[in-house]
């Protein structure tokens, strides 16, 4: 018993008669007949009794006519489901987003879930180091991070490059509008990272350009930890200006940095020559109309 002999047993038993089933399905009689009569060999009963006024269905006739009708209905979602997952108005959008964040993320996820309101999400947070590990293994599609990376593996979308800046919590004496490095040398840091990772590394490898001796009092990737530290007084941070902007706070003091040539940049990463969903790309392409 296939989802074609349901078919033709459906237009059948509402039909009530062959002629007629065979009218509706465009095809010949006799076929229609013999594909009836392999149905209820299969099944060892009889489905219809033959009257004078065509066809009526049996008990077990009834029975099959009524999971035929929902076996149809959900073949027919089951194709409705899968095309909408293969055009990416269905599915699961899974994104990865780096540990600073993004502010722009959270209003293009609600605009996209007005544009296709049946896709669900996974959203994981995590240095940008793992999130490109997960892309790898294609536990994540997409992910949000913070370059340079090694983009061997990956494509990539630029969203957006910003500036760095020093945040304490007393005002420095001495300092002008901005901070030079050389100003910056001679504080206890907090870096917002751990070693081996993106952002400590930038930081770490920016300042021993200028011929300083970093003094990094403390790691910290829990960015609110970090920023209660340096409220506290614990040391001065080196932050990306996306966090303070997530995180307005009145107990710090903010100092750009006097090299503006000093930014970082982040953007969208997923596997290259690699299946990219339909959702995915969906959601790419509403990041380029933003832009």
């Amino acid at each position: 018993m296939d989802i074609k002999q349901l078919r033709y047993f459906i237009a059948i038993a509402e039909e009530k008669q062959i002629s007629g089933a065979a009218k509706r399905l465009h095809m010949a009689q006799p076929p229609l007949s013999q594909q009836l009569k392999h149905l209820e060999e299969e099944l060892g009963v009889p489905l219809v009794i033959r009257r004078a006024r065509g066809l009526e269905l049996t008990e077990a006739g009834h029975v099959l006519y009524k999971h035929a009708l929902n076996m149809e209905k959900y073949m027919d979602q089951t194709r409705r489901e899968v095309k909408e997952t293969g055009e990416g108005l269905k599915g699961l959008l899974t994104v990865g987003v780096n540990t600073l964040s993004s502010e722009e993320l959270p209003q293009l996820l609600l605009q996209f879930k007005a544009r296709y309101p049946d896709i669900t999400y996974k959203i994981q947070q995590n240095e940008s180091a793992q999130l490109c590990k997960l892309v790898k293994e294609r536990i994540i599609e997409l992910a949000l991070i913070r370059f340079p990376i090694d983009f061997s593996d990956f494509s990539y979308l630029h969203v957006k490059s910003e500036p760095f800046y020093l945040v304490t919590s007393q005002a420095l004496p001495g300092i002008g509008d901005k901070i030079t490095y050389e100003q910056i040398g001679r504080l206890p840091l907090i870096i917002p990272s751990t070693d081996g990772l993106g952002l400590h590394q930038m930081i770490v490898e920016q300042l021993s350009r200028s011929a300083l001796e970093v003094n990094v009092l403390c790691e910290c990737s829990d960015i609110a930890m970090l920023l209660e530290l340096v409220a506290n007084g614990f040391g001065s941070a080196i932050l990306p200006e996306v966090v303070l902007r997530l995180h307005q706070r009145n107990d710090i003091h903010i100092y750009p940095i006097a090299d503006s040539t000093w930014t970082t940049s982040s953007g969208f990463i997923w596997l290259k020559d690699h299946y990219l969903s339909q959702g995915a790309k969906h959601f790419i392409e509403l990041w380029k109309e933003y832009k």
